[in-house]
């Protein structure tokens, strides 16, 4: 199947992608799908069925989720991702037919894009991996400053930031970063010295929005 009226955008953290898919959806009328837009299914989800995503949603003690070692994080982030996956190609078959423009910040891999997505219908925006690690908790959301506090918690929180940190750098590795500049597809990469209406711009010429 096709999503021919979705847009697609994949990538790292910190690299801007539910900013461009938010200005993108305003600018021409159509369908924000932003971060974890997918966690509107969670609460019905069955954990046989989806035990990475259930793994938080069914989670007795918060403290075991920063406790877990670089492999078992990594081993749940992939799994989350192909869940993700799963939820989104359900979701964006009804949302497709709605008529309008879908501006997606997707986990939806990069092979399944290549099948799903309608040609020029996917940018990759890409972000340094340290960054990632050494600006995670700069963002105010509650769910990382949630983390961090439970970190602080921890009876040695250097020890325990710095096991989290390593599980950071796992999944924002330099590997999976050269996986996703390598993917054939259109590539932003993020410039501090660049406007949000200049990065805009640029998606626009991409995904062949603009006049």
């Amino acid at each position: 199947m096709k999503f021919g009226s979705a847009y697609f955008i994949n990538g790292t953290a910190y690299a801007g992608k539910s900013t461009m898919v938010r200005l993108l959806a305003l600018k021409y009328g159509g369908i924000e799908c932003g971060e974890n837009y997918h966690d509107a299914l969670l609460p019905t989800l069955d954990r046989a069925e989806f035990p990475c995503l259930t793994y938080t949603r069914d989670l007795e003690d918060w403290h075991d989720f920063i406790r877990r070692t670089p492999d078992e994080y990594e081993a749940w982030v992939d799994g989350v991702t192909k869940e993700c996956e799963t939820l989104e190609l359900r979701i964006l078959e009804e949302l497709c037919a709605r008529g309008k423009p879908v501006f997606v910040d997707t986990n939806i891999g990069i092979e399944t894009l290549r099948t799903v997505a309608a040609p020029g219908h996917v940018l990759i925006m890409l972000a340094d991996p340290e960054v990632s690690v050494r600006r995670f908790f700069d963002r105010p959301d509650r769910e990382k400053q949630f983390l961090y506090r439970l970190i602080t918690e921890e009876p040695d929180p250097a020890w325990a930031l710095d096991i989290f940190r390593q599980c950071l750098m796992r999944i924002n590795s330099r590997e999976r970063y050269d996986r996703f500049a390598r993917s054939g597809f259109p590539v932003i990469l993020r410039d501090e010295a660049r406007s949000e209406e200049q990065t805009l711009a640029l998606a626009e010429r991409i995904f062949g929005l603009a006049p």
